[in-house]
């Protein structure tokens, strides 16, 4: 079937086309000032309109009767839509300029099967754009959207890219965030002795808060891994589900945190990661718990390796020295003036 030729039957000047049935939405474009439909799919073209069509530059304008063989797309965007949604993403059934958006069904971290999106993209007449895999997201935001890319293709087309979006792990997933109880740790003799007013506390609740989940227990203390060691058990006997450490993760003989953190039965360690900031990084398991040891640069820098890895730890990932080697493509921030985490670059591969 030659499409192209189909299509030049079905076109008509704009001059002799009032009374008539728009097939799609038009767009209409004004520099620095609007971007959106100026005429609806199903408008009837009206005297008045004309010149208005023309000044868009549409002087000609379809006159659709499908074939059985050919599909319009809008109702491509919609098979398409259902079969990229999977667990946690909703899409609306209204189209708007040919494209369907996917949002968050819920608050959670957004999941894209890369390797199938990437196959789905390569069949040419369809696309799919969604944001970067592994980015937290609320509820009701756009996660992806989806379109045909002519007006009409031909249907085996988008039968092919519905069954392959349907096999196999769903292309877009959004994956909720456990609500856990954390325990956290501040360690440090400056801190312990009050040397000086410990900041970390309120850096870690204000991150645990944000997505979700609380802080039941803190607690002290100084650069001795024996009592470091005796704080997380203590967080894990009150019913701690994560724990989490902060600083004594460097190179100089008072940070101990990590012997602490082993002493007190962490397995599954991984320590060091390839994200600035964020390379004296920990993660490691107590039991079923998650351990993540943060490094002093967890207090100075707004955003860093644990921005990361926390929305996946929720999400009931394991992270270990394969995840976080991954890390390194995107890793390094640019520590910008004004910190638009995450509307950058950071961590997104």
């Amino acid at each position: 079937m030659n499409m192209a030729e189909i299509s030049l039957k079905k076109i008509i000047p704009v001059t002799e086309a009032v009374g008539m049935v728009l097939p799609h939405d038009i767009t209409e474009i004004v520099k620095d000032g609007f971007k959106g439909r100026a005429f609806k799919k199903g408008h009837v073209i009206r005297p008045s309109d004309v010149e208005h069509l023309r000044r868009l530059g549409k002087e000609h304008i379809y006159v659709l009767q499908l074939s059985p063989e050919e599909i319009h797309e809008n109702e491509a965007a919609l098979l398409m839509a259902k079969a990229l949604a999977g667990a946690g993403v909703e899409y609306s059934t209204e189209i708007v300029e040919g494209k369907v958006s996917l949002t968050a069904a819920a608050d959670g971290l957004l999941k894209i099967n890369r390797e199938a999106l990437y196959r789905f993209n390569l069949l040419g007449e369809v696309m799919c754009a969604t944001l970067q895999d592994n980015t937290p997201v609320k509820k009701g935001e756009q996660v992806a959207a989806s379109r045909l890319i002519p007006l009409v293709a031909e249907r085996r087309v988008v039968d092919q890219a519905v069954a392959m979006a349907a096999s196999g792990t769903p292309i877009v997933r959004v994956t909720p965030l456990a609500k856990v109880k954390a325990g956290l740790v501040i360690t440090g003799s400056e801190v312990f002795y009050g040397r000086i007013q410990d900041r970390f506390e309120q850096v870690l609740r204000d991150k645990l808060t944000l997505l979700g989940s609380e802080v039941a227990m803190v607690g002290f203390a100084p650069d001795d891994p024996a009592q470091i060691a005796a704080e997380i058990r203590k967080c894990l006997d009150q019913g701690a589900e994560l724990i989490v450490t902060s600083g004594g993760m460097s190179v100089d003989p008072d940070d101990v945190t990590r012997q602490g953190i082993k002493d007190a039965g962490a397995e599954s360690i991984a320590y060091g990661t390839p994200v600035l900031p964020g390379a004296m990084f920990l993660v490691g398991r107590i039991g079923t718990v998650p351990v993540l040891g943060v490094p002093a640069c967890g207090m100075f820098h707004r955003i860093t390796v644990l921005d990361l890895v926390l929305p996946r730890i929720l999400a009931g990932e394991a992270i270990g020295r394969e995840e976080l080697a991954m890390l390194g493509h995107g890793g390094l921030c640019r520590n910008c003036p004004q910190c638009q985490y995450p509307i950058c670059s950071f961590g997104k591969a």
